[in-house]
């Protein structure tokens, strides 16, 4: 048995902030003999949104053994371009390696140290890893490695050295092809523009959450090409925070718009939004063909925060580019310890088989239970009386979407009670789409084109066929898509599988509601405990706690 890889993501920024500035998503993975044993998004385990603060708590998890160390194991880092160096709160736990001036094709050695007692404490096998490569590579713990003759690119807000590179994979061996910053400004669309943060509301440090707010939003509108052009001749309006009546004024000299203000009903704005979506869809997809022609890729594996763009990954692959695009569950900088991790594990010449994205196991105290069919049908009474029930089974989802251990489940086609749910439970902005949960085979019949494998990790979304429209009207976005998430087996996640297969075969149900399972401003719930008091504070109907149900009345009593 080959010594363990411990990976981690843990590089230090300002903590005194509500959303993080610049790193985000601290994350840590334990791999062995190429399996994951362990993985935590540290915002589960403190339920502080976004937590960057790995080093005040990464001796804790180990001391008080909820992330269990074996004797020997090997470190890697996952460097950002704020710095390389690691050190726990108690100095336990150091790391440091070369600031990297060129982007490396493979992981790059470095020092670490390990105190594991009171006095003993050893060096370490140690690497740093770039955020560019363990993006790319997080791909490798779904898929179980890259195809012969694949292109390789990340794309995110910033890495180490580039917001978008590119790689080729062939005959084993990862090539780079280029690194830059010129498609930032597309990013910055997303997370740094002073538009689209006044369109919807948003203050400054909260660039995390705005990148899935705009894709929402956007989809109230239309491309326009005025729009287009006024938007580039100010260059974006990305430098105008503080100045948002400069915008408007703009707005209404040059276009004629009817805007007093940034009233995100206004549909001018929605047609803004909309033209920020296009050329950010437009543009990837010019590069990516360029890249693709360049070296003949057959197949795309892509990660990085774009990836989670639903509008632009629907058209990539709708483009066919390429015979088939992956795509991480985890994409964005939540996976970059498995990414870095799945590196080491290749290096060591281990082989990688896929795993489930169920991966958040760190502090669970888990007994297996029987599914009782007595719970299905329950929940499945429960839901056709039109309750909202908490489901949270299990190990939780790697990455940022609910997949179905952490989800709040409802009845698709009631448009009121997804807006109660979305708007009034979750407290989520009333443009934003709530998605469904469906098994693969039953999504087939509904949309207009062949659900994808990317479907299983809510990646996508779909047309839905109108003789359907009315059965799933609560996910029915504005625009007449849905953003699927499909199972295509039982053993994909055996409760929400038999539930769905129940609810379809018995009352001809076509899907659920899914959205993610948290309070506003908090993350998805990952405890018993957290699951408990969430569903307290949202007032739900119901809980499906490790396949046993608890009803509204048994959560009022302590």
């Amino acid at each position: 048995m080959a010594r363990a890889t411990l990976a981690i993501y843990g590089i230090k920024d300002r903590n005194n902030l509500q959303y993080p500035a610049y790193v985000h998503d601290h994350n840590l993975c334990l791999m062995q003999d190429g399996r994951v044993l362990q993985y935590l998004q540290l915002e589960r385990y403190t339920m502080r949104k976004y937590d960057n603060r790995l080093d005040l708590f990464l001796e804790e998890l180990i001391q008080q053994g909820k992330l269990v160390l074996p004797k020997e194991f090997d470190l890697v880092s996952v460097n950002a371009f704020v710095g390389n160096a690691f050190i726990s709160q108690g100095g336990k736990i150091r790391f440091e390696a070369a600031i990297q001036t060129t982007l490396s094709e493979n992981l790059e050695s470095a020092q670490a140290y390990y105190q594991y007692d009171t006095w003993e404490g050893r060096s370490l096998c140690a690497y740093n890893c770039s955020q560019e490569l363990a993006h790319i590579a997080s791909n490798i713990a779904f898929y179980g490695g890259f195809k012969e003759n694949s292109l390789l690119i990340h794309f995110d807000g910033a890495a180490s050295l580039s917001n978008f590179s590119a790689f080729h994979y062939t005959q084993g061996q990862i090539r780079l092809l280029e690194y830059g910053w010129e498609m930032k400004y597309l990013a910055n669309f997303f997370n740094d523009n002073a538009l689209s943060f006044a369109m919807i509301g948003a203050n400054p440090g909260e660039h995390t959450s705005v990148p899935g707010k705009l894709m929402g939003y956007a989809s109230w509108g239309k491309y326009n090409e005025e729009i287009e052009q006024w938007l580039v001749a100010h260059n974006y309006f990305k430098d105008y925070w503080r100045r948002e009546a400069e915008i408007i004024a703009s707005a209404r000299i040059t276009l004629g718009a009817e805007v007093d203000s940034f009233d995100n009903r206004n549909s001018f704005w929605h047609h803004v939004a909309a033209t920020l979506q296009y050329i950010f869809t437009r543009e990837l997809l010019a590069r990516v063909t360029v890249l693709q022609k360049q070296t003949g890729s057959q197949y795309l594996y892509y990660a990085g925060g774009c990836a989670l763009n639903i509008v632009t990954n629907t058209e990539l692959i709708q483009s066919h580019i390429f015979q088939e695009v992956y795509i991480p569950p985890c994409c964005n900088d939540s996976g970059l310890s498995v990414g870095a991790a799945c590196l080491l594990e290749l290096q060591k010449g281990n082989t990688i088989l896929p795993h489930s994205p169920y991966l958040n196991n760190v502090g669970l105290e888990l007994n297996p239970t029987n599914i009782d069919d007595n719970i299905i049908e329950t929940t499945s009474k429960l839901l056709l009386e039109g309750k909202v029930v908490g489901v949270c089974n299990g190990t939780a989802e790697a990455g940022p979407r609910a997949l179905g251990n952490r989800s709040l489940i409802a009845l698709p086609n009631d448009v009121l009670l997804a807006q109660n749910l979305s708007q009034n439970i979750k407290k989520r902005e009333w443009y934003r789409p709530i998605a469904p949960i469906m098994l693969r085979s039953v999504a087939n019949k509904l949309t207009t084109t062949p659900i994808h494998q990317l479907a299983k990790y809510m990646l996508l979304d779909y047309r839905i066929k109108p003789a359907y429209a009315n059965l799933l009207a609560g996910v029915l976005h504005v625009n007449g898509t849905a953003r699927i998430q499909t199972l295509d087996r039982e053993e994909d996640n055996p409760f929400m599988y038999r539930l769905l297969s129940h609810l379809y075969d018995r009352y001809q149900i076509y899907g659920l509601i899914n959205t993610s399972f948290n309070v506003q401003g908090q993350p998805m719930v990952h405890s018993e405990a957290d699951a408990i008091e969430a569903s307290r504070a949202m007032g739900l109907d119901a809980l499906v706690l490790n396949h046993k149900l608890i009803t509204k009345d048994e959560l009022a009593t302590d």
